[in-house]
């Protein structure tokens, strides 16, 4: 289910993103951030696990 486009937000708002915005399906993503990987993986019980 697609989500609704999301309005600029102001510094330091916070936004919530659905995980299945990120994953788009899939059982894991990496992330780069601050120039280093991570992979964010989602469970067969359901749950996020992030690591470097």
């Amino acid at each position: 289910m697609p989500c609704p486009p999301q309005e600029p937000e102001a510094p330091g708002q916070e936004v919530t993103l659905p995980s299945s915005r990120l994953l788009q399906g899939r059982k894991s993503v990496q992330i780069e951030h601050n120039g280093a990987l991570y992979q964010l993986r989602a469970t067969k019980f359901g749950k996020l696990i992030l690591t470097k």
